[in-house]
């Protein structure tokens, strides 16, 4: 996103959740609500043929950051939800991140990782299908990272106005809240599921928040709200600052990934068919930005964190803190 446009609607979402940091509501919701052995959805994937036939880059490594904490950290079951063409790069990400996919009776009774459920082809079957699934799998939370949704006329859109031929996995979310479940969203251009937070003022702000590039249009803002609501400039980072404030709260440093394990994700994600938006090639780019800035970013993240659950500490050069002192 353009320098400026992000840091307009993080501030307006911030101000409607209450004023605090949205990735700190974001975790302490995701800690309180999530005990170990419960099932937790992160449905992601977007991105289609021709332009990228498996979806993109921004998303799957995101999702599979999430799953990592909820694995390791929380010790629930992440489970994947997705589109067909979208579950090889999120596969792969996971994988690259630790977190097997593998059978859910396996990792529901075994704790052998996560699982993968994929949504039916025919789309006129999805909304009863998020219910059966949302019956069964009974989650404790229901997270969306870098997924469509529908604007008000029940049609999926890109960010440019532009219709998009997929699964409205909206449904799932309307099916959480029925059910009291916690739902959070990242997105970062107004057509991803949670910017209906804050629908009125996306209207307003986006250039095609009331109008598509066809006649009838009524814009890409999808309707589609959560409980937490995080935009981002890039989802991924998005994720990982989510993450990080979950390992924050656990007092684990280790629950992010290293920049290596990044350049793992990174690589796995883009190897499987998940490529960069912005050129659609695979090259080691992640919405516009190099690989190597999202490495950066992790780095940064776990500094923060080593530093904030360590002891408070001066170093040999500045004498002994007060408390120190006998």
């Amino acid at each position: 996103m353009n320098y400026g446009i992000v840091k307009q609607i993080y501030e307006a979402a911030r101000e409607e959740g209450g004023g605090r940091p949205i990735s700190a509501r974001a975790a302490e919701a995701l800690v309180g609500a999530v005990k170990p052995g419960d099932v937790v959805f992160i449905v992601t994937g977007a991105g289609y043929y021709p332009e990228v036939p498996n979806g993109e880059s921004d998303g799957p490594p995101g999702a599979a950051a999430l799953a990592r904490v909820i694995y390791w950290g929380l010790k629930a079951i992440p489970v994947f939800v997705t589109e067909e063409c979208h579950a090889p790069p999120v596969v792969a990400s996971a994988k690259a991140a630790a977190v097997m996919v593998r059978e859910f009776e396996l990792a529901k009774n075994r704790r052998m990782g996560g699982a993968l459920i994929t949504a039916p082809n025919d789309r006129d079957k999805t909304a009863e299908w998020a219910r059966d699934i949302i019956a069964e799998y009974k989650p404790a939370a229901v997270l969306s990272i870098e997924r469509l949704g529908p604007n008000d006329q029940g049609i999926v859109h890109g960010s440019t106005g532009v219709p998009k031929n997929c699964v409205d996995l909206g449904h799932l979310f309307i099916e959480a809240k029925k059910n009291k479940i916690l739902t959070i969203g990242i997105g970062d251009n107004g057509n991803e599921i949670g910017f209906g937070r804050i629908y009125d003022f996306m209207r307003d702000f986006h250039p095609y928040g009331r109008e598509c590039q066809y006649p009838g249009g009524t814009g890409v803002i999808t309707v589609i709200d959560t409980d937490v609501f995080l935009p981002a400039s890039i989802s991924n980072w998005g994720a990982y600052g989510i993450a990080a404030m979950v390992a924050f709260l656990l007092k684990d440093q280790d629950l992010i990934q290293t920049p290596e394990m990044e350049r793992k994700i990174l690589e796995a994600c883009l190897d499987a068919g998940g490529w960069e938006m912005r050129y659609c090639t695979s090259r080691f780019i992640v919405d516009g930005t190099v690989g190597e800035s999202s490495m950066s970013i992790v780095q940064l993240l776990r500094d923060m964190l080593r530093l904030n659950i360590a002891a408070p500490d001066r170093g040999l050069s500045h004498g002994k803190m007060k408390e120190q002192v006998q």
